[in-house]
C-alpha cells in the first residue's frame, strides 16, 4: 500500500528534517529576533569617548539590561534624537555636582581613571548641584573637553537607553569595554 504524499512529508519533519531552505529562513528569524530584542551595535562617531573609544569603532550592546549603574558605557537616543554613546555617571536619586574640574556624586569625589579633560559645566541651562528623579540618568563623554552629552541637553530617561556595551572593536581587535 502507497503512503499518501501529505504523511511522507509531515513524517520527515516530524524527525527534525528540515530543508535546506527551511533551515536558511529558520537561522534568518532566530538572527533577526536576537539583533531585534537582544542586541544591537552601532558604530562610536567623533573623539567624545576617548581614551576607551575611537572614533568609527564598531560597539556590540546587550539590549536586556534594565538598571543603570554609574560607570555602565551605553548607547543612547539623546532628545535630538540622535544616538549617542556615553558613560552613566549618576543615576535616579543621585545628587551630582560639577565644580573645580571634578564630579561629585552625592557630595563624594567620584574616582575617574578612564576619563581624558578637565570636567567642566559647559553651557548648557544645568544647575548644579543637580538631583536625579527617579528613571533618570545623567551621562558624559570620557573626553570630557571633546563631548556633548548632560551637561548640555540634561538628564535622560532610563527609556532612552537602548543598550549597555559589551564590546568593542577597532581596526585590529576586539575588547570588552570597562
Amino acid at each position: 500500500m502507497k503512503k499518501d504524499r501529505r504523511f511522507r512529508k509531515y513524517d520527515g519533519l516530524k524527525y527534525g528534517w528540515l530543508k535546506d531552505g527551511e533551515k536558511f529562513i529558520l537561522l534568518l528569524v532566530i538572527v533577526f529576533l536576537i539583533f531585534r530584542f537582544v542586541i544591537g551595535f552601532s558604530i562610536v562617531k567623533g573623539q567624545s569617548m576617548m581614551p576607551t573609544l575611537q572614533n568609527n569603532e564598531l560597539v556590540l550592546y546587550v539590549r536586556l539590561h534594565s538598571e543603570y549603574q554609574p560607570g555602565d558605557v551605553v548607547s543612547v537616543k539623546i532628545p535630538s534624537g540622535e544616538y549617542y554613546v556615553k558613560r552613566v555617571i549618576a543615576t535616579g536619586g543621585d545628587t551630582i555636582d560639577l565644580h573645580d574640574g571634578n564630579v561629585y556624586i552625592n557630595g563624594e569625589l567620584l574616582e575617574e581613571d578612564y576619563i581624558q579633560g578637565y570636567t567642566n559645566e559647559q553651557s548648557g541651562s544645568i544647575k548644579y548641584p543637580l538631583t536625579l528623579k527617579e528613571g533618570q540618568v545623567f551621562i558624559m563623554g570620557d573626553n570630557r573637553e571633546g563631548s556633548v552629552d548632560s551637561r548640555t541637553f540634561g538628564v535622560v530617561g532610563e527609556r532612552q537607553i537602548k543598550g549597555e556595551l559589551l564590546l568593542h572593536a577597532g581596526k585590529f581587535y576586539i575588547e570588552k569595554v570597562k
